[in-house]
């Protein structure tokens, strides 16, 4: 598959970074700007904007990587999910470089999703009892904290730029929506209402904008390959408009992928059988 790695700047519309055969997928922006963190081939890759080219960061004896990673604040640290010990997807942190990974999570499967601003806490999906919740837990040892019930599915939760409020998409009735929730529980608020399929939203580090992937109504879960939009909400909330239109969904913003000024963010698009974009 032949996977298209590139920026879009709000104002000015999108450009392309890297052109590559290899399926690659959920790019994180790292905090000096510097460069792209994505997956592929169950490994980690740094893309450097200077020069972009996939290098691959050392995860240790995890070789089983999904699409659920991300890179601290602070950027000593990033979270990976992987199944290698498993079988399922565990969490675990590693220093920034690369490097020996340690387990974070007991229960699985557990996806990473998202860093409080502070770096003290980690917002994930797992599925316990049959079902899909958004849970946090403070770092390094804190107790699993379920936040979310009376959702049939829960995915993709990030964190507001204030550390406020925590984003996801859950499903009520059918239907699967943009969310927020206090980050320290309590009611959730829905953030759109319409009848498309919206997943993975992601509130920008300036706070003025939450961006997602938003798939036509009727389709389920969060498959690849679909013509699907990329848009933007207003963080206070609103209407949503469109940005772009593209061949993607999984693996297209599958995590926080804001520039650090909030002015870009990253996503991969993906070829379809007349090799079009």
């Amino acid at each position: 598959m032949t996977s298209e790695l590139c920026i879009f700047t709000l104002g000015h519309g999108a450009r392309r970074v890297l052109v590559t055969d290899r399926l690659i997928e959920a790019p994180n922006w790292t905090p000096d700007g510097a460069a792209l963190l994505v997956n592929g081939d169950g490994r980690l890759w740094r893309v450097p904007l200077a020069d972009p080219a996939l290098t691959a960061v050392d995860t240790g004896h995890l070789s089983r990587l999904n699409n659920d990673h991300g890179i601290a604040p602070d950027g000593s640290r990033i979270m990976v999910s992987d199944k290698t010990d498993t079988g399922e997807s565990c969490i675990y942190v590693l220093p920034a470089g690369g490097g020996t990974p340690r387990r974070v999570t007991e229960a699985v499967p557990s996806y990473w999703h998202g860093w409080s601003p502070d770096g003290r806490t980690i917002a994930y999906v797992g599925r316990r009892d049959g079902r899909y919740d958004i849970f946090t837990r403070d770092l390094p040892d804190g107790a699993e904290r379920r936040l979310t019930s009376g959702f049939e599915h829960c995915d993709g939760p990030d964190y507001s730029a204030d550390g406020a409020w925590i984003w996801f998409n859950g499903q009520r009735d059918g239907r699967m929506q943009i969310w927020r929730i206090p980050a320290g529980g309590g009611t959730p608020e829905r953030m759109t209402d319409d009848d498309r399929v919206n997943w993975f939203p992601h509130p920008s580090p300036d706070g003025r904008h939450v961006l997602y992937v938003s798939y036509a109504p009727g389709v389920r879960d969060h498959p690849r390959d679909h013509e699907v939009e990329l848009r933007l909400l207003p963080a206070s909330g609103g209407a949503p408009r469109r940005l772009l239109a593209i061949f993607g969904g999984q693996g297209s913003i599958n995590v926080p992928c804001w520039s650090p000024d909030g002015g870009s963010f990253a996503f991969v698009r993906y070829a379809r059988d007349d090799g079009t974009f």
